[in-house]
């Protein structure tokens, strides 16, 4: 049997030699193995994956290796799929399966160290796009799986210089006005949206999404923001649909986490909503994007921490953005809202998601963001009063319950406005 090193590792050990930097940047190697059966993999000591799919694990080094194999549709969607593993299917019959030219590529095993170097096995020209920018689909195959839509969208943000083959954007939109993507199930499309955030310009994944109409189908609480206008005064980019895309870019900018990026793209759901006689103002639309934003975590079945960020976000971003203004008691409350007194690394990654929402706009990306150092040095003056002492002396003189907690308010609202007093003019009250 005969064993190739396949897919992401050569193709970013091509990449990298031919931007002049050392090494590949792909942590997983994928192995592909020609001319094997699961007894001979089971023999030699690797350990098998699943019952019915032909994947081994490595016994020392815990690496996937594949037995080369062909795949056959059998039912819509993601997850109707009957494989064909024997000693007879080669390598090219594996590569002809998969999702895009560039990710088509192997190298003997022996070279894996230097794939770069190695002699190219290369049947459907990947180098060729690699050097072309272009990300292009192998076979009439890549329609059988949806998924593959979305990876197309993920890698054009991780590439954001690539552009999609025409001829693949159109396959794409067959696939969607197919109903394709109606049968992908919430776990892959979140796993693929999320990786997709993470990339290196964000916008790009929602900009093919959108073009081949699979953002409709899967988000439209998101693609209904395009076309929506704004007042110029505060966004002088105006479409709705085009701040969200740069405000995803400036969350990638500054090294946001998940829970940032994906509390950015939901923000300003609402704004899609908002009748059409009252625009360009969005009164209220804070409240409607929490709404929204609950029916589309429940569909995507989205992390409870990415949930909740996003919620508060869509709730209290603009009472955030107009936090300047505010004195010391409308600063408590404000937190208190935030409940950022008892989840206080939950809210500075909301005002990081806050200054990627006010910087995100024509013109201001390079505007400070004042808001953010001071509100969190407003927490931290309220997280410095000492509540035990305070409790004490209200429950001696007979208070309970929500009397208490006032007398605790009243502490952290003097000594945010003892530190207002101490760094400037401010006012300490509403």
């Amino acid at each position: 049997m005969k064993t190739y090193l396949v897919g992401g590792a050569v193709r970013d050990a091509l990449m990298a030699r031919r931007e002049g930097t050392p090494g590949a940047s792909h942590v997983d190697r994928d192995w592909v193995v020609v001319g094997a059966t699961p007894e001979a993999m089971a023999a030699q000591g690797f350990l098998p994956v699943g019952r019915d799919f032909p994947v081994f694990l490595h016994p020392d080094t815990r690496e996937e290796y594949a037995l080369a194999r062909t795949e056959r549709k059998t039912a819509p969607g993601y997850h109707g799929f009957a494989f064909h593993a024997e000693p007879g299917v080669t390598l090219e019959d594996d590569l002809a399966r998969r999702d895009l030219t560039i990710n088509a590529m192997a190298v003997a095993a022996e070279h894996a160290e230097d794939p770069a170097a190695a002699a190219l096995i290369d049947p459907h020209g990947g180098q060729r796009d690699l050097r072309e920018r272009v990300l292009r689909h192998v076979t009439g195959a890549f329609a059988e799986d949806p998924v593959r839509i979305l990876r197309v969208a993920r890698f054009a943000a991780r590439f954001p210089d690539f552009a999609v083959a025409p001829e693949t954007l159109d396959l794409m939109r067959h696939m969607v006005d197919a109903g394709e993507v109606d049968h992908l199930v919430a776990e892959r499309v979140w796993q693929e949206l999320a990786r997709g955030l993470m990339e290196q310009r964000p916008s790009r994944l929602f900009e093919v999404l959108r073009d081949c109409g699979a953002l409709q189908r899967l988000l439209p609480e998101v693609d209904r923001l395009w076309g929506v206008p704004q007042r110029a005064e505060y966004h002088p980019e105006i479409d709705t649909g085009v701040h969200l895309m740069m405000v995803l870019d400036m969350s990638a900018r500054l090294g946001a986490p998940l829970t940032v990026r994906f509390a950015c793209l939901c923000h300003d759901l609402g704004k899609g909503t908002t009748p059409a006689e009252a625009l360009p103002r969005h009164i209220g639309h804070e409240e409607r994007s929490a709404r929204l934003l609950k029916g589309v975590c429940q569909r995507l079945r989205v992390p409870v921490d990415c949930r909740e960020i996003a919620d508060v976000v869509a709730r209290e971003h603009g009472n955030i953005h107009r936090s300047g203004e505010l004195g010391a008691a409308a600063l408590v409350r404000l937190l208190e809202r935030c409940d950022a007194l008892r989840k206080p690394a939950r809210f500075h990654e909301v005002l990081l998601a806050c200054e990627c929402d006010a910087r995100g706009r024509l013109g201001m990306g390079e505007q400070a963001y004042p808001q953010r150092p001071r509100l969190a040095q407003a927490l931290a003056w309220a997280q410095a009063v000492d509540t035990a002492p305070i409790a004490a002396q209200a429950q001696a003189a007979g208070l309970t319950g929500p009397r208490v907690g006032e007398q605790i308010q009243r502490a952290r609202v003097a000594a945010v406005a003892a530190g207002l007093g101490a760094t400037g003019p401010a006012n300490a009250g509403d």
